[in-house]
């Protein structure tokens, strides 16, 4: 059959649009070799993690399997989730900056007589220290969050260890707590380096099996939303991450805590957490 510039230029475009669809396949999903290139970029001193997981459904236990740094959290110590086999909960708070609502928090906290740790930076003690003051007197823990946010993925040991130094003595030096055991890394970024460093410097690093898009304050859902991100993933040997910036979860707090509660949770502070599951 002749082929007329119609038909040829038909099939030229079809030709195009495969090699397209082959090429966004083989960048979407690259070879297993590729892959572990990938991840093992972010055990390298200028690679990183973000820190992610599979997320609990219907009460099954969340994963980090398939994110390539499982190994580097059990090797180092890190919290991810506590024992599986209790119905315990842990709560931690990252304050980067303070939007109005941890009085609140702590209100709540206090009045349910739950346990919690705030994750606090550099910004955040001296903007208010009247807050960490409260944190510590109602006998919540204080955690490391960095004394100014950076990506310690990036840093030296050198500059990891200040990072973390500068907290530690500010908030001796405010509230008279003399130990600080857990550290966050900033925005859930780390490499070996991070973990090691912080480890050396008597920290756990704490990362998290439940938490839901809630920093950002220009998209607040409501009450009811932030409710139900937190209950449909709850599981045994949580370890809850709120931002104490959104004004769901200061709604939300009590109802969460009596929900858990009816349902059979425990609420424990991370010293009491003694068993570590990846």
């Amino acid at each position: 059959m002749k082929l007329t510039r119609k038909h040829s230029n038909y099939l030229l475009a079809v030709a195009c649009a495969i090699a397209v669809f082959c090429t966004a396949v083989i960048a979407a999903e690259p070879t297993t070799a590729v892959a572990a290139e990938i991840r093992a970029a972010g055990s390298a001193p200028g690679g990183a993690f973000h820190f992610g997981f599979k997320r609990s459904v219907n009460g099954a236990l969340p994963s980090i399997a398939e994110e390539g740094f499982q190994g580097v959290l059990r090797k180092n110590g890190a919290i991810f989730l506590g024992d599986s086999t209790k119905k315990e909960l842990y709560l931690t708070f990252d304050n980067g900056y303070e939007n109005g609502y941890t009085s609140r928090v702590l209100d709540v906290l206090k009045e349910k007589k739950v346990p919690s740790i705030f994750f606090i930076t550099g910004h955040y003690i001296k903007d208010q220290p009247e807050l960490v003051k409260r944190m510590v007197s109602e006998g919540h823990l204080i955690g490391n969050h960095s004394w100014s946010h950076p990506d310690m993925s990036g840093l030296t040991r050198e500059q990891i260890s200040n990072e973390l130094g500068k907290v530690k003595q500010a908030v001796v030096q405010l509230t008279g707590q003399q130990e600080m055991h857990y550290l966050r890394p900033p925005r859930g970024i780390f490499n070996d380096r991070v973990l090691a460093v912080s480890k050396e410097s008597g920290y756990t690093s704490v990362f998290w099996s439940v938490a839901y898009k809630d920093w950002d304050t220009k998209v607040q859902r409501g009450s009811n939303y932030a409710y139900t991100k937190v209950m449909e993933q709850l599981h045994p040997g949580a370890v809850i991450l709120l931002h104490a910036v959104s004004k769901d979860n200061a709604d939300a707090l009590g109802s969460i805590i009596d929900a858990a509660r009816q349902k059979g949770y425990e609420f424990k502070s991370l010293h009491q957490l003694t068993s570590k599951n990846y």
